[in-house]
């Protein structure tokens, strides 16, 4: 699940860069991972691009749907998210990408709708290559300027999940100057976790922010063969999202 909260200060991200982030750290998978300063310019070949997204952390089967439920910023407001993964594709410079659909809820009623576009690499990089967003009001969705494309007015996807995740390794997850700009840091293991769908007794951690919302910061959970089972901001607000059930 891709939310638009992960973000964080200008000085977390000045720590991370010095955590060993930089142009030529290299992740376990191979490929070096995204500067989060300077010149971002992924190289972006079609033949590296192919087959499932079966990642262990992401894996997006077609027709699997996630429910996620919690509580939105204020720590008050009951929140959903349902997260489905069609069978659509949508070709993104020059890659047949998975269409996700995601929407959220508040108190019942819908205020969210996402069309996320996501692409798996042959080292087993899942990349994050654009998304189509939309706000509920006065009874009708209306595109926000979150969306974007890759390739398109210069936005360039990221990586939203390493085939290789270790701790340290930091890297952008999409980048449409002024609009996207989402950074994630691997924290390492998150040690056990108990959501409405299962207790599990390993999982990844991310710290994920943007410079867009310096006041910000979210951390996320991941299991292995299930994905993302919780959600929680640890900064600007009290949003908390857990994984409540699976289909498909």
């Amino acid at each position: 699940m891709k939310t638009k909260t992960t973000l964080a200060a200008l000085a977390v991200l000045a720590a991370v860069v010095g955590c060993g982030s930089s142009d030529k750290k290299k992740s376990s998978a191979g490929p070096a991972l995204a500067p989060l300063h300077g010149r971002y310019a992924p190289k972006i070949d079609p033949a590296d691009f192919g087959g499932p997204i079966d990642n262990p952390y992401f894996p997006l089967r077609p027709g699997r749907s996630f429910h996620y439920e919690g509580v939105a910023e204020n720590g008050k407001t009951p929140q959903t998210d349902d997260m489905t993964v069609t069978s659509a594709t949508k070709r993104i410079l020059g890659i047949d990408c998975v269409v996700v659909r995601d929407v959220v809820f508040l108190r019942g009623k819908p205020v969210e709708r996402t069309f996320d576009w996501y692409a798996q690499d042959k080292r087993g990089n899942v990349w994050y290559m654009g998304e189509d967003s939309f706000d509920y009001k006065h009874g009708r969705w209306v595109r926000n300027d979150g969306s974007w494309t890759g390739g398109v007015n210069s936005a360039k996807p990221g990586i939203l999940m390493e085939a290789g995740p270790k701790p340290r390794d930091a890297y952008r997850q999409e980048y449409y100057a002024g609009h996207a700009e989402d950074n994630a840091r691997v924290t390492g293991a998150g040690g056990a976790l108990k959501v409405p769908y299962g207790s599990f007794r390993r999982t990844l951690v991310t710290y994920e922010w943007s410079p867009l919302e310096p006041d910000v910061v979210e951390n996320k959970y991941y299991v292995r063969g299930v994905g993302n089972v919780e959600e929680k901001m640890i900064k600007g607000g009290k949003e908390l999202m857990k994984l409540v059930g699976v289909k498909g």
